[in-house]
């Protein structure tokens, strides 16, 4: 197998002898020898964790890193604003050369091709879905409707879907919910019960997905898949990095919006096998977000994706404080593991350390519960995939500092790498076409111009007499001339009058059938005009 000596790390026992990586891995750290994750591997996904101001967010700065410098695009949320620093160069710091001379490695100060992207187009380029992209499950889950909510949002797509009215944003489900609700009665036995109750709560909810940001997301034009997965022309992989700090004031958009990412990976890509390095790697930050009171059918989603995913050779690295964010149905498809010092004081925090050893292969040289306590920050038990696609054998790790800048970028950096990135113009206008909104309006206004087009419908309600009709003609309205109010009493006098006159003759013949019988006596005389 290659060799390579990218990132060469310093025998345990002489101090000085350099350990070669293969050439085909991303480099971690050091332990009693270099830990690294193979290429081929990376898409058996991974698991980052550990406590706040452990070294998490360093870790992943120096896989993206790794990955990148390997050819492999990187997408990852930048929560704290840390990880813009990849874009610069990094500089020798007292600890980064500390950390150097104790595991043997020689940082590489540079930075790294980045593309910023944000959902409200202040940090980075816009990002955007359409509602029907995003469809009824992930907006569900967004909105947190009840099941009879969800039933009906489903219901409102699949009629968008038979009259050809594409969801782009806010407005489009809006008006749809609305015209649904005033058809309900209609739809109801084609498609399901629709309540106006379930379509108002529905809208409530839109209201409130748009005050925290929704307008934002939803639109045209929508990110291209393509653009996540750019490579430069020296062979790095571009490292997308989306601005997440004003975004998790609304948590779950912010999961939401993740997993959508990782669902249109799913849908849109091809199947690959097993390639000898991934097509992309996407870091899953603040993960607990996603499964936090999700519901089931959202859990076998994320669970479907993490699974099939990795044969479209995309790779999902978790990142979260306590190792039971994430369910033991997806905790279990995680093979390259890192964690880092977890707290013990509270029960809770005490199970959490409990379960995170029992994930590791055992070490006998000790013991992994105790060792997770004991961690210092930038160091971790690390466990890889070996050349079988085996977990290797636990070992407490010291992690190599990044060669990028430990820190955010300045706001004169940030602008300057925006106006040179490769998708500079491609999402920063908005883009508005036909959709369920203007059909819905124009399907309103022919139909509105249908009726005024009828002549014996008028606005105010009254009738014509075009033929004359007499004195029956206007007091019965059989004719079609206009009449006063007056007219209208004078005809409902004569009605009623009528039938008393009707039941009275009735009488005098005997009983109930005299009495109709008198009625029809009267309209008969009258000329038959009159009704009940």
């Amino acid at each position: 197998m290659a060799k390579r000596k990218a990132a060469p790390a310093q025998d345990a026992a002489d101090g000085g002898a350099a350990r070669e990586l293969p050439a085909d891995s991303v480099y971690l750290g050091k332990s009693v020898k270099p830990e690294f994750i193979y290429l081929r591997l990376a898409n058996r996904h991974g698991l980052i964790t550990g406590a706040t101001g452990t070294g998490k967010t360093v870790t992943l700065q120096g896989l993206a890193e790794g990955f990148s410098d390997q050819g492999v695009p990187v997408f990852c949320a930048d929560v704290k604003s840390d990880l813009s620093g990849l874009a610069e160069a990094g500089e020798a710091k007292p600890w980064v050369e500390a950390r150097d001379k104790e595991i043997g490695y020689k940082n590489e100060f540079k930075g790294y091709p980045v593309i910023f992207w944000d959902l409200f187009g202040e940090q980075g380029h816009p990002i955007r879905s359409t509602i029907s992209e995003m469809g009824p499950l992930l907006l569900s889950r967004l909105m947190n409707l009840s099941e009879a909510q969800e039933g009906v949002l489903n219901i409102a797509f699949k009629i968008a879907g038979d009259e050809n009215m594409p969801l782009v944003d806010l407005k489009d489900l809006q008006a749809l919910l609305e015209n649904l609700a005033a058809r309900a009665d209609t739809l109801t036995t084609k498609y399901g019960n629709i309540t106006k109750a379930s379509v108002g709560s529905i809208q409530r909810s839109l209201l409130v997905l748009e005050q925290q940001g929704g307008a934002h997301f939803f639109g045209e034009p929508a990110l291209d898949i393509k653009d996540l997965m750019r490579t430069t022309r020296d062979g790095r992989g571009c490292i997308s990095i989306l601005a997440a700090q004003t975004l998790m004031n609304s948590p779950q958009l912010y999961a939401t919006f993740l997993l959508f990412l990782l669902s249109e990976l799913f849908a849109k890509l091809p199947e690959v096998g097993d390639p000898d390095r991934p097509k992309l790697v996407f870091f899953f930050d603040e993960a607990h977000l996603l499964f936090k009171d999700a519901p089931k059918a959202l859990l076998q989603k994320v669970e479907q994706v993490v699974r099939l995913i990795r044969s479209k050779g995309v790779g999902v690295y978790f990142v979260t404080q306590n190792p039971l964010d994430v369910p033991d149905t997806v905790s279990s498809q995680l093979g390259n593991r890192v964690q880092h010092a977890l707290r013990a004081f509270t029960p809770l925090e005490q199970k959490a350390v409990k379960a995170a050893a029992t994930t590791f292969r055992a070490n006998p040289a000790f013991d992994t519960e105790k060792a997770i306590m004991e961690l210092g920050v930038g160091e971790a038990l690390v466990s890889t995939l070996d050349d079988k696609g085996q977990p290797t054998i636990v070992q407490r790790t010291l992690i190599h500092p990044p060669n990028s800048r430990v820190g955010p970028v300045t706001d004169a950096e940030r602008k300057a790498i925006i106006a040179e990135s490769p998708v500079a113009g491609v999402y920063d206008k908005r883009i508005e076409r036909e959709s369920a909104s203007e059909i819905l309006e124009k399907r309103a206004e022919d139909e509105a111009a249908s009726q005024d087009s009828k002549p014996d419908v008028q606005k105010s309600g009254t009738t014509k007499d075009d033929s004359g009709g007499g004195m029956f003609g206007w007091i019965l309205g059989t004719g079609s001339r206009r009449l006063t109010t007056g007219q209208k009493v004078a005809r409902e006098v004569t009605r009623r009058t009528g039938n008393e006159i009707g039941a009275a003759l009735g009488k005098s013949i005997g009983g109930k059938t005299g009495e109709s019988l008198g009625r029809s006596v009267f309209r008969s005389i009258i000329g038959g005009f009159l009704k009940r």
